[in-house]
């Protein structure tokens, strides 16, 4: 996947979701005969074509170096490497789909994996590569099993996680400890509340309405348990939304909050109107260069959540089940997923290894002054705990589902049960109409 300028998801570019055609090609072409299994033994040996999402333009020196190294210890294969745009990288998966062209090797996120996975164009590594598993963090690894199948459907490769920043001096103000930021939603909430009564309304607390990702971290069962249908309209996903609506009224929530942008909100915070936002190290810079009394005054903290685990932002690496060089591809797969490679990505640009032990080197412990160290140091301690609480079928559509009817509620067009028992109908409708 390509990366960019940190957002809402870390340093990974916004998702792309998995296009109707894709989805429509695995359930409807292939079925969900296929199994995903096959035995990966025998000699490594053959060429082997590795995709991937838009990182030959900023990586490319990186990845011919892993080339060549996996090359030399393996002789009898030749890795061609193909790099597709960001644009149109799902309607590509769809078409190789289709096309039976699909690469040995491909950079996937869980919900591109899970139509592949359905069709049986997914290797099952639980399977296939049972061997490498215990090398990658337990969170990682099962990030893309897929619902109603068993067994993991790519390697875990590069990781993040969003750290949030917070307005100490605006927590001063407020009458908060500004050493003492929320790490429970409870907290959160009261402190929002006490934000917005001491600045008479002008400060909220935060610029977002909850997403998925809020919902699985105060605690939410997102799908049932065999992943058929969805469950976040529970006495659990309803509270969430009635407590979002308490800060709404009182102002602690912004009042724009409800078509907030990742970019709107960061503005927001630079001019102190907020006092609590995710952010990177990228903003760190930005917010040294254009508001210095904000970026003296800045905390940085792990995201709140009520489970004692932060968010995980996961891309991987996916075996084709009807490669020819399985053996061969196999192996590739998990050498740019090795420690080593990945300490090596993770040294490139700001993203963090799946592998267990990587996140406990002094690069990912010890903050070196510097903002990027600042802020490296906070994320990888979330991650070494983190899951993926975002449903690999959850689509890109079926969240704005959900940010439209959590909207309703929060502007009392209809009640927080109401708005849930909507959004979860029409999400499972999509979930079927997926196949």
């Amino acid at each position: 996947m390509r990366i960019s300028r940190p957002s809402r998801r870390g340093v990974t570019a916004t998702a792309i979701a998995v296009t109707s055609a894709l989805v429509m090609t695995a359930c409807g072409g292939s079925g969900d005969s296929g199994s995903g299994g096959g035995d990966a033994s025998g000699k490594i040996e053959g060429t082997v074509t590795f995709q991937t999402w838009n990182l030959k333009t900023n990586f490319k020196d990186y990845f011919d170096g892993v080339i060549a190294g996996f090359e030399k210890k393996y002789p009898d294969v030749q890795v061609k490497w193909v790099d597709q745009p960001a644009e149109g990288y799902a309607d590509k998966l769809s078409s190789q789909a289709t096309g039976n062209t699909l690469p040995d090797v491909v950079n996937v996120s869980p919900d591109l994996a899970t139509p592949l996975a359905k069709a049986g164009l997914a290797l099952n590594l639980d399977e296939a590569a049972a061997k490498y598993k215990d090398e990658y963090l337990p969170g990682a690894w099962t990030s893309h099993q897929m619902p109603g199948k068993e067994g993991t459907y790519a390697f875990p490769w590069y990781l993040n996680t969003g750290p949030m920043f917070y307005n100490k001096k605006l927590f001063k103000d407020a009458g908060l400890d500004p050493e003492k930021p929320p790490t429970t939603y409870d907290q959160l909430f009261k402190d929002s509340l006490q934000m917005a009564k001491n600045s008479k309304g002008k400060i909220a607390m935060l610029a977002n309405a909850p997403a998925v990702e809020d919902f699985g971290r105060y605690g939410v069962k997102m799908m049932n348990d065999d992943m058929t249908k969805f469950t976040f309209n529970d006495a659990k996903g309803v509270e969430l939304v009635k407590k979002y609506k308490e800060l709404y009224d009182a102002k602690a929530l912004d009042s724009q909050a409800l078509t907030a942008v990742a970019e709107s909100a960061g503005r927001k915070f630079q001019q102190q109107s907020i006092a609590m936002n995710p952010g990177g190290a990228n903003d760190l810079t930005t917010y040294k260069k254009e508001a210095p009394s904000l970026y003296k005054n800045i905390g940085v903290t792990p995201a709140v959540n009520n489970t004692g685990k932060d968010n995980m932002y996961v891309q991987g690496l996916m075996v084709n089940a009807q490669s020819k060089v399985k053996p061969a591809a196999v192996a590739f797969a998990h050498w740019v997923t090795d420690a080593k490679n990945q300490e090596a990505f993770g040294r490139e640009v700001a993203i963090f290894p799946s592998t267990k032990g990587s996140l406990d080197k002094p690069y990912y412990t010890k903050d070196d002054g510097t903002d990027e160290g600042r802020i490296r140091v906070t994320a990888a301690k979330a991650l070494k705990t983190a899951v993926n609480y975002t449903p690999a079928v959850f689509t890109e559509q079926m969240k704005t589902v959900l940010k439209n009817e959590v909207a309703k509620a929060l502007q009392g067009k209809q009640s927080a049960q109401q708005a849930m028992d909507d959004a979860v109908a029409e999400c499972d409708k999509l979930l079927q109409q997926a196949g």
